[in-house]
């Protein structure tokens, strides 16, 4: 079966790059990436692509390319499944906030309604392909419902999960390590594989397209997201024994990334991880661990858990004890809110977390992210709930410029790893400071010699 129409529900952070790409390199295809948020869409149809929601390194260029060609971003959400052979589900699957499994297991609500409503309006056979972050054995859910739609038409449900950095979604997208496709062993679930097997195969090379079951593709997933979770976690507890024994992390880090066994990548001692995947996945592994009595997994598993939220409060809790017990009242300068470099993301950002710990203890916070604008920093702050949002607005200020923010500020926290950091006038932030002149370096970034040579007390992770 030749796909010659696509739809993709949900225009967020993967389904909006992923139809990009797919569109730019299948230029016989039609794209129509949907979502019920009016504005968002809206963004997506900017004239100008620089102002697409979401940020990512060549993306504009990529959706400049194909749009109105053969990618399109649409309301008509009703419409575009009923044209559709191939639909993507990339929906929200946050951790449950309420009710049996709260706080671990994905609340999959959204993933419900999206196939009930494929069901509802599917007149013609379609194969449904998961893309956002399942459980294991979801796509048995899935398929219940489509089946039982009592109108005949025939539904494939294949697993398709993303393995996207954010930062370099793109180039991810257009040089993937692999292509994971899980489906059904049938013949007409091997048929719905190969389909999407040809999609990909315009631009990905055969070999790195990798099938499996639907099982096999789902767990993989959130065991490929833990494992690197884990390295974070791994090092990031080294860091706190490094800053007790004299070593250094960096060095440890590069002594051991050596050894070919292990590898050098996700051994950067930091703040701690963030975004949209680990720790939702985490979670999720811990859930369905604990739900089939597999209590051992779970506890090790949880644990990196554990220790990323150590890590953050560990951060907030030295920047305390260094200013001599005391923030209250006093300025200081957060550079990055992002979870990382090269996103407008800030979901599970440590940033959050250390700015709530230090609003706590009364320290008047002024932000500047080059991509992260008020309204999402205050409506982060505000998820947490620990305080009024009024509250929230009194201590917290964001800044225009890196060098509003740093002016008169006792300390400076680097919470994102954003490379024009590096690059500032250090010296002109230091005569602009309150002495002494505090640097609390959360990603490990900065010159510290430089820093120092300047009068800066320079503060990194790990040494």
């Amino acid at each position: 079966m030749k796909i010659t129409k696509i739809c993709c529900i949900g225009a967020g952070y993967v389904g909006g790059p992923t139809m990009a790409v797919i569109a730019q390199k299948c230029p016989d295809i039609k794209v129509t990436v949907v979502d019920l948020n009016e504005a968002r869409i809206a963004a997506w149809n900017d004239e100008d692509t620089n102002n697409i929601p979401i940020y990512e390194p060549g993306l504009s260029d990529v959706v400049a390319e194909a749009r109105g060609r053969n990618l399109f971003f649409s309301t008509e959400v009703e419409k575009a499944i009923d044209e559709a052979e191939m639909i993507f589900i990339s929906v929200n699957t946050p951790t449950k906030t309420y009710g049996s499994g709260k706080g671990m297991a994905a609340d999959l609500k959204y993933i419900e309604l999206c196939a009930r409503q494929i069901a509802r309006v599917s007149k013609s056979n379609k194969i449904v392909v998961e893309k956002s972050t399942l459980p294991v054995r979801t796509a048995e859910a899935i398929k219940n419902i489509l089946d039982n739609t009592g109108n005949g038409v025939r539904f494939q449900i294949l697993s398709n999960p993303e393995f996207l950095a954010e930062g370099t979604a793109v180039q991810d997208l257009l040089n993937p390590d692999r292509i994971l496709i899980g489906g059904d062993t049938t013949e007409e679930g091997q048929h719905a594989i190969n389909a999407l097997v040809d999609v990909y195969a315009n631009w990905v090379d055969r070999a790195r397209i990798l099938t499996t079951n639907l099982w096999s593709s789902e767990l993989s997933k959130l065991t490929a997201n833990a494992f690197l979770a884990q390295r974070v976690s791994s090092i990031n507890a080294l860091s706190e024994l490094c800053e007790k024994t004299g070593a250094d992390v960096n060095e440890v880090a590069k002594a051991i990334g050596m050894d070919s066994r292990i590898g050098p990548k996700f051994l950067k001692a930091s703040v701690g991880f963030g975004g949209s995947c680990f720790q939702k996945d985490i979670l999720n592994l811990v859930y369905i661990a604990k739900a089939y009595g597999l209590n051992e997994v779970a506890d090790y598993w949880e644990q990196v858990i554990i220790m990323n939220d150590h890590q953050k409060r560990r951060f907030s809790h030295k920047i305390v004890t260094t200013l001599y017990n005391t923030v209250s009242g006093k300025k200081i300068a957060f550079l990055g809110w992002a979870f990382k470099k090269d996103t407008n993301d800030t979901r599970e950002s440590a940033a959050i977390y250390v700015a709530d710990d230090l609003i706590n203890e009364q320290a008047e916070l002024h932000v500047f992210d080059p991509k992260v604008g008020e309204g999402q920093i205050l409506s982060d702050l505000n998820y947490l709930d620990s305080r009024t949002p009024e509250e929230n607005r009194k201590q917290m200020n964001v800044a225009e410029n890196p060098y509003e923010a740093c002016k008169g500020a006792h300390a400076i926290a680097v919470l994102t790893e954003w490379d024009e950091f590096r690059d500032y006038d250090w010296k002109k932030i230091y005569d602009n400071m309150m002495k002494p002149a505090f640097v609390f370096d959360g990603r490990n970034i900065l010159d510290a010699k430089k820093l120092t040579e300047i009068g800066f007390v320079y503060k990194g992770i790990g040494s």
